[in-house]
């Protein structure tokens, strides 16, 4: 299973090794602080092991240290030793000199010195840190060239560093390599694998190993159940993630990813009764246990109570981190409590928390969520001149916020500075450009750009086509927009309800109600959801049309398939049938609904209503329905008060009513 004998070519057996320029050097400046190569009198330095190790530590510069190695040894002054060689290995590999630990390496084999079990583990987490995971995979499988065996702990630290790497296709076969060596995993081991086969979504096959490594008197510990417990949760499998933590025991890290899981799911009762049987347990929790809790309290605007589980973690002595502080001005500020959300932030860096591109992110969200453009503009540059450079996630904000303010100004502008300060665009920026774009009607340049997203490799997503499409249908431009799904499918973009409805929406404006049935048909024909918007459009299509039959087949319609009608649905027939005579009708469907509690009249619905009454009974039945409507809390316009005064003047009303509508006016 070992690769052939043989060296890479920076590896190749020579007399000489050649030595990187970076660590060429002079013998006797290399000396240096440790003293001259002869004392006065002509008796030669002696050596040992511990001087020049500590020497190796101890130099402030690995350079500088590294020609000290050099110097003694060309000097004749000292042999190296394995752990000499470690030392410096160590110190080269931290400071990413990977070619000069290649150097060494094969230096060593020069002179004979075999390579032990953690110096080699020393060179496999120097690839790791340089990224090069791949030539450590490469150097362990020529590992007895350097007279070297692989151990358990060799094995642990490469599969480890593939681990970080996503490299998970080449951990199976080295795991089957170190059973073919006869090696037995411990439970380090096992904790790699569970943890590679949870980040490649193989959750089941890590309750496997779980039960394997039992078998094999292996005992998992905390990290292998908490790994399990915590991916469970992540896919919504919270249960099951509970079941696994029973077989356990009581566990902190355990406790933590459940509690994490309820909060996800925004199960609050359950995430608190896990805290108080932590409490009972004699577990304190930590920062990791609150930190969740007070993030899903805050998405979901209940900052109040996170706020108060924040001021119990402190009582407690436990220290918040700078997680804690951003999840509870992302909560103050969906609640738009600006100035709150700043106090918070003034108050997290004077406990010494420097804050984050996450941090300034959240803080540009909420300023631009809520029209304070000039504000974010202004966070952006601080966050700058603090040595925090904006990702695509700060631009994408600042033009989503100049995009919904409809400035393309400021939203050019920022693009710009984007595309200067070389922060390539993701489609979520690129998206919020095409947006603002389309708000100014400049299609054109939008489309342009939409081609550009497919020639830099970021191909458009439905998203953005549906920004383009939504953006023609509203500047009138449908026919473009209609001819947009052939080009969205070329994406292997497929259009959805928001597409449909879009597309729904600009046929009836522009008043080809023909076109707009058919492209509701086309959306039930491939099984896109029909929402309540796309039967309102509908039938509201039907209701101008004159087509009140076809309306109520459309209501029946949604009935059946769930859509529950809404006030604008019952609005829209009553005026239907008011508009066409059929007073009666309009009352009668009216009496029928609300009585049924099936939706409550707004005031437009009241305007029909109250029309339609005075037109089929007289001015006493539509003061009446007047008085309902106010005293429901709904103020009457000044086209109601119209309607009325208009409908008394032509001889509907008597002198009762008229004294009515003086009180009414009167209260009004």
């Amino acid at each position: 299973m070992y690769l052939k004998r043989g060296c890479s070519l920076l590896l190749k057996a020579q007399k000489k090794p050649r030595i990187p320029v970076f660590l060429n050097g002079d013998a006797s400046s290399a000396l240096g602080r440790s003293g001259e190569p002869a004392r006065g009198d002509g008796t030669p330095v002696v050596l040992h092991e511990s001087d020049v190790a500590r020497r190796l530590r101890r130099d402030p510069d690995v350079s500088s240290a590294f020609r000290f190695f050099k110097s003694v040894a060309n000097g004749g002054l000292f042999r190296h030793t394995r752990f000499t060689y470690e030392v410096m290995v160590k110190r080269l590999g931290r400071e990413g000199e990977i070619d000069a630990v290649q150097y060494l390496l094969q230096q060593m084999k020069l002179d004979g010195i075999g390579c032990g079990e953690e110096l080699f583990v020393e060179v496999i987490d120097s690839y790791r840190r340089a990224g090069l995971v791949e030539q450590a995979l490469k150097m362990f499988y020529r590992i007895r060239e350097f007279g070297c065996e692989p151990t358990v702990k060799i094995y642990n630290h490469l599969l480890d560093a593939l681990l970080s790497d996503d490299r998970f296709s080449m951990i199976s076969p080295v795991y089957g390599n170190m059973k073919k060596d006869g090696m037995e995993p411990n439970v380090f081991t096992y904790n790699i694998l569970i943890k590679a086969l949870c980040k490649n979504g193989r959750v089941d096959g890590a309750l496997k190993l779980l039960k394997e490594m039992s078998n094999r008197g292996c005992l998992p510990d905390s990290v292998s159940y908490t790994t399990i417990v915590s991916s469970l949760c992540k896919v919504g499998k919270v249960e099951e993630g509970r079941e696994v933590a029973r077989k356990f025991g009581p566990s902190l890290p355990v406790y933590n990813a459940l509690i994490d899981g309820f909060c996800r799911e925004r199960r609050f009762k359950e995430a608190f009764r896990l805290f108080a049987e932590m409490m009972d347990e004699n577990i304190d929790p930590n920062v990791v246990t609150y930190t969740p809790i007070i993030s899903s309290l805050s998405d979901v605007g209940q900052v109040e109570l996170a706020m108060a589980i924040f001021s119990q973690m402190s009582l407690r002595g436990c220290r918040p981190n700078i997680h804690s502080f951003t999840s509870l001005m992302k909560g103050l500020l969906l609640k738009r409590k600006i100035r709150e959300a700043l106090d918070w932030w003034d108050k997290m860096i004077s406990e010494g928390f420097l804050p984050n591109v996450v941090s300034y992110n959240t803080l540009l969200r909420g300023l631009s969520s809520n029209g304070n453009m000039k504000e974010a503009v202004l966070v952006t540059d601080q966050m700058e001149r603090n040595g925090v450079p904006p990702n695509s996630t700060t631009y994408s904000i600042l033009i989503d916020g100049f995009a919904k303010s409809g400035s393309l100004a400021g939203a050019s502008e920022i693009w710009n500075k984007m595309m200067f300060s070389g922060c390539r665009p993701n489609v979520v920026v690129y998206t919020c450009m095409v947006d603002v774009l389309c708000k100014n009607f400049l299609f054109d340049q939008a489309y342009s750009l939409i081609l550009k997203m497919a020639d830099d490799n970021c191909p458009p997503n439905l998203v953005t086509f549906n920004a383009f499409i939504g953006g023609l249908c509203d500047g009138g431009r449908i026919d473009w927009a209609i001819n947009l799904l052939d080009l969205m499918r070329k994406y292997g973009c497929s259009p959805d309800t928001i597409t449909y409805n879009q597309l729904i929406n600009g046929f009836l404006k522009v008043g080809r109600f023909t076109a707009a049935i058919e492209i509701a048909k086309e959306m039930k024909e491939r099984g896109i959801r029909m929402t309540i918007m796309t039967y309102n459009m509908l039938f509201s299509g039907y209701c101008r049309q004159g087509m009140l039959q076809s309306a109520l087949q459309l209501l029946g319609e949604m009935v059946v398939r769930g859509a529950s009608p809404d006030a604008y649905t019952y609005s829209m027939l009553t005026h239907a049938y008011s508009k066409q005579g059929k007073f009666k009708e309009a009352i009668r469907l009216w009496e029928a609904s609300t009585e049924a509690g099936d939706w409550q009249p707004d005031l437009t619905a009241y305007m029909h209503h109250i029309w339609g009454i005075c037109n089929c009974f007289g001015m006493e039945e539509a003061v009446t329905c007047l008085q309902n409507m106010i005293n429901k809390g709904i103020s009457p316009n000044i086209v109601i008060w119209n309607l009325l005064v208009r409908n008394f003047f032509n001889g509907m009303g008597s002198v009762g009513p008229i004294h009515i509508l003086d009180d009414l006016i009167g209260n009004g």
